[in-house]
């Protein structure tokens, strides 16, 4: 397991603005508005050969406003309780802080290695702007401008020069990625809480709690599995001047991306709205194994077919979905939770699916026999073969005389043959239609000629 550096500071002093800088990415929302970070957020860095786990933080401050700064403060404590190293952050332009004593007051007992570093210096008079955080005892207080890059070498030496050495861990196979997306305040943090069985994401009943994806690692049946709890998804006309939730949406689309199985939560409580439906097809259309999952069950009313026409009526609203698994959890009970990761194993299996050529064809070879290709202005269409070209999810590339003509119901038909004969029942499937190049023609132009010359010669 690699070393683990968290990020801490108060408010407003660039915390996120430094984890995105040393992980090299854009994980980490980033905005003027003081408390954007709530949640711990996780990323890889990398410096002069050596990798490391770095988390970045809430602000700490003991007066905030927020009405998460309880847990935002037990999420700063559990950062640095897990860390090997840690950096302290300080802002150079608003200078010291009686929230900066706090700070250093909660770092002290810990007895963490602290590399300390003044942000937003882009000036040369480095020891003007540092010089006023020598009243705090801390020893040296590295210039950085964590913006623009400047100061950066020196701070991860100075870090590199504290961390333990950790043996590498060997290379294992990938983690089944899976992202928790629904409407605001469907449960998904108290959803994923319930799954690890401690605390780790906040939790609160007012929609737009959980800001950024949190990536989180659990073990279930000694399995692993990487957990991504993302922000609430909002009509757009919810989100207008509202920059800061909708960059969380955009951050909530981005986890769908790169997830291999989605499981959009609904609120059973409310039924199966619009926004659901939307939420659905934005996984859909990124191509997520999906599992739709209606949380709150323990509050619905029911009797014996409650559960039967609540999911009639996802899939009437969600056909495009008609291949997903349905399950009814309570995050609060822990209801048939443990049951979700069954069905998120079962649906990465087919979704990672490869179908050799031979027997893809002899499918196709049945499913044209058993409904007949269409014409189409007169000319019946040809389909040749097919081949997978992707998995995650299963996508396949159909050769035919004239791609634009295929219709969707057969292209449907299609789908629904190979899902029939693979067993790919809970998984999308991709079909492109694409039409011979001049070579493959040729090449089978000259079969045919030699098929006849065979023929003759018999």
């Amino acid at each position: 397991m690699s070393a683990v550096v968290a990020i801490v500071g108060r408010p407003n002093v660039g915390k996120s603005t430094l984890f995105n800088r040393i992980t090299r990415s854009k994980k980490a929302l980033v905005d003027n508005i003081p408390g954007v970070t709530r949640d711990r957020l996780y990323g890889q860095g990398e410096h002069r050969g050596r990798t490391f786990t770095v988390v970045d933080t809430g602000g700490f401050s003991r007066h905030d406003p927020d009405p998460f700064v309880e847990s935002i403060h037990a999420q700063v404590k559990a950062a640095i309780d897990e860390a090997d190293a840690v950096i302290m952050l300080l802002d150079a332009k608003a200078g010291l802080s009686p929230f900066d004593r706090d700070m250093v007051d909660l770092l002290r007992p810990t007895n963490k290695p602290v590399v300390f570093a003044a942000n937003k210096i882009d000036g040369p008079e480095t020891d003007f702007w540092t010089s006023d955080f020598a009243q705090l005892g801390i020893g040296e207080v590295f210039a950085l401008s964590a913006a623009h890059g400047r100061g950066m070498d020196d701070i991860l030496d100075a870090l590199l020069a504290v961390l333990p050495e950790k043996p590498e861990e060997k290379e294992e196979e990938p983690l089944i990625r899976v992202a928790v997306v629904g409407r605001p305040n469907a449960g998904k943090s108290s959803f994923i809480n319930k799954i690890l069985g401690e605390d780790r994401l906040l939790v609160a009943d007012e929609p737009g709690t959980t800001r950024d994806s949190v990536d989180t690692i659990c073990t279930v049946n000694g399995k692993q599995f990487v957990l991504v709890d993302t922000a609430g998804i909002r009509r757009k006309g919810k989100t207008r001047n509202k920059r800061l939730e909708t960059f969380s949406i955009m951050r909530s689309l981005k986890s769908l991306e790169r997830c291999d199985v989605a499981i959009v939560l609904l609120d059973a409580q409310k039924g199966v709205t619009e926004q659901d439906i939307r939420v659905a097809g934005y996984a859909h259309e990124r191509g997520c194994g999906c599992i739709l999952a209606a949380n709150k069950w323990d509050l619905v009313e029911k009797d014996t077919k409650t559960a039967k026409a609540f999911e009639q009526k996802v899939r009437d609203e969600a056909k495009f979905l008609s291949f997903a698994p349905f399950i009814t959890v309570s995050a609060l009970t822990g209801q048939r939770t443990a049951k979700i990761f069954d069905l998120v194993e079962a649906v990465f299996a087919q979704y990672s699916t490869r179908i050799a050529t031979g027997p893809l064809n002899r499918i196709l070879e049945i499913a044209l026999k058993g409904h007949e290709p269409p014409m189409v202005h007169g000319k019946r269409l040809k389909f040749y073969y097919a081949t997978q070209i992707s998995a995650k999810p299963p996508t396949f590339v159909i050769f035919v005389n004239s791609p634009d003509s295929v219709h969707f119901s057969y292209e449907r038909y299609l789908a629904n043959a190979i899902r029939r004969e693979t067993g790919l029942t809970k998984t999308p499937i991709r079909l492109y239609f694409r039409p011979r190049s001049n070579r493959e023609q040729k090449r089978e132009q000259s079969r045919g000629q030699n098929r006849d010359k065979r023929r003759e010669k018999r």
